[in-house]
C-alpha cells in the first residue's frame, strides 16, 4: 500500500473516531438535559416566578442535594441552580426534613462569597413541599446577632460604669451625716459629693448621646451647616476649661466651608476632641483646631501636644468605656465615652474620623465630612484668623493664620 492509501485510510479512520466521540458528548448533553427537564418537571408551576421576586435567599433541592431553583439572593451564598448543596451542616439539616410533616429549622455558617470572605451566621429552614423536593429559606442572622452583643456589651459596661459615681455619692452622703457637727468635714464632703454627682451628669449625658446615635433612626435636623459655627460652639463651650488647665487654644484653617448635618451633633463631636486635648494636655501647651478642604471633602483637625496615644491603643480608643490611662481619666472625669459619641456621630454624616498618635509628641483626630456648595450667596472662602484662648484672660489674641 502506497503513502497515499496510507494517508486515505488514516484520514478515514481519524474522521470515525471523531464522529464517534461527537455523537458520545451530544448524547451525554442530551441525558444531561433531559435529568434537568425531568427535575424542572417536578418544581410545582409557579415556584420559579416566587422565588425570582423575594428578597431573601431560597432554594429548591432535589433527593440528590442537587439544587434545581434559586432565588436571586441564594447565589450571593453560592447557592446557584444546576450545582450541589455544600456543607455538611446545611445537608444533614434536609435530611432531616425529609418524610415529616413539620419545617426543621437550624443555625449554621455559610461563607458569602468566596474565601477569604467572612463566613455568615443564618438561620435555615427546610420543608418538604413533594416527595423529592425540598424547599430550603437561608435568612442571614449575622448583623442582628452583632447588634444584640452590641447590646449585651452596652447595658453590662454601663450598669459597671455607673455603680462608680452611685456608690461614691452613697458613702459621701453617708459621711455627710456622720459628720453633721464638723462644719469643715461636711464642706469637704460636700465639695466631693458635687463632683461626684457631675461626673454622673456627664455619664448620663453622654450615654443618652451614645444611645441616641447608635439608633436606627435618622438625624432629623438635617441643613447645610457651615462648619465655622460648628467650630466657634465648640471653642465657647470649652474655653474656661482651657483657662482653667492654663491650655492655649489656637484656630486657623480656611473659612466659607459647609457640609451637611445636624449642627448641634458636629459641634458635640468636635468639642469632645478639644476636651480629650485639652484635658491630656500639660500646662502652658497649645490645641490646634484646623479646617481645610479636601477633594469632596472638609477636614476638621484637632492636634494636641500632650502624652500621645500608644499604638497598641490606638484601634481601641473609640471603644465604648476603653480608657488609654485609666488613673488620668478618673483624675479628670473622663468617662471613656467621648471618642466613642465622636466615632458614631461622623459615621452617621457619611464620614470618618482618623487618628495620628506618637507617644511623648501629642495626637491629632481628623474628621472628614463630605463637603456640600453650602447656601446661595455664602460667604467665599478665605484664610482664617487664628484664635488664642490663654489662661489668663489678659493675654489673650488673636493672631493672623
Amino acid at each position: 500500500m502506497d503513502p497515499t492509501q496510507l494517508a486515505l485510510v488514516a484520514l478515514l479512520a481519524g474522521a470515525i473516531v471523531g464522529v464517534l466521540v461527537t455523537a458520545l458528548v451530544v448524547v451525554a448533553l442530551r441525558a444531561r438535559d433531559r435529568a434537568r427537564e425531568q427535575a424542572d418537571g417536578d418544581v410545582p408551576a409557579g415556584a420559579r416566578e416566587v422565588l425570582a421576586a423575594m428578597d431573601e435567599a431560597a432554594l429548591i433541592v432535589d433527593a440528590s442535594f442537587l439544587i434545581v431553583a434559586n432565588s436571586p439572593t441564594a447565589e450571593l451564598f453560592g447557592l446557584r441552580a444546576g450545582e450541589s448543596i455544600p456543607g455538611d451542616e446545611l445537608r444533614e439539616l434536609l435530611r432531616a426534613s425529609r418524610g415529616v410533616s413539620h419545617s426543621e429549622t437550624g443555625t449554621l455558617r455559610l461563607r458569602r462569597g468566596v474565601a477569604p470572605a467572612e463566613p455568615r451566621l443564618i438561620v435555615a429552614r427546610a420543608s418538604s413541599i413533594t416527595p423529592r423536593l425540598t424547599l430550603v429559606l437561608v435568612r442571614d442572622i449575622t448583623e442582628r446577632e452583632r447588634v444584640e452583643e452590641m447590646r449585651r456589651d452596652f447595658v453590662a459596661n454601663t450598669s459597671h460604669e455607673l455603680k462608680t459615681p452611685v456608690g461614691a455619692v452613697t458613702l459621701l452622703a453617708e459621711a455627710i451625716e456622720s459628720a453633721a457637727d464638723d462644719p469643715e468635714q461636711v464642706r469637704s464632703f460636700a465639695t466631693r459629693l458635687s463632683g461626684e454627682a457631675t461626673r454622673l451628669g456627664n455619664l448620663t449625658s453622654r450615654i443618652m448621646s451614645l444611645s441616641r446615635l447608635q439608633s436606627s433612626d435618622e438625624l432629623t435636623e438635617l441643613r447645610d451647616v457651615a462648619v465655622d459655627e460648628v467650630i466657634t460652639s465648640a471653642i465657647e463651650t470649652h474655653a474656661i476649661a482651657a483657662e482653667s488647665a492654663g491650655v492655649t487654644l489656637v484656630r486657623g484653617g480656611t473659612r466659607g466651608l459647609y457640609v451637611r448635618g445636624d449642627v448641634q451633633v458636629l459641634s458635640e463631636a468636635v468639642g469632645n476632641l478639644i476636651a480629650n486635648a485639652i484635658a491630656y494636655s500639660p500646662p502652658a501647651s497649645h490645641v490646634g483646631i484646623g479646617v481645610k478642604s479636601a477633594p469632596e471633602a472638609v477636614e476638621i483637625a484637632v492636634t494636641d501636644r500632650g502624652i500621645g496615644i500608644p499604638e497598641s491603643d490606638q484601634q481601641r480608643v473609640f471603644e465604648r468605656f476603653y480608657r488609654a490611662d485609666h488613673a488620668r481619666s478618673r483624675r479628670t472625669g473622663g468617662t471613656g465615652l467621648g471618642l466613642s459619641i465622636v466615632k458614631h456621630a461622623v459615621q452617621r454624616h457619611g464620614g470618618e474620623v482618623q487618628l495620628w498618635s506618637r507617644p511623648g509628641r501629642g495626637s491629632t483626630f481628623t474628621i472628614r465630612l463630605p463637603a456640600v456648595a453650602g447656601p446661595e450667596g455664602a460667604a467665599p472662602v478665605k484664610k482664617a484668623k487664628k484664635r488664642i484662648a490663654r489662661a489668663t484672660p489678659a493675654r489673650t489674641k488673636g493672631e493672623t493664620a
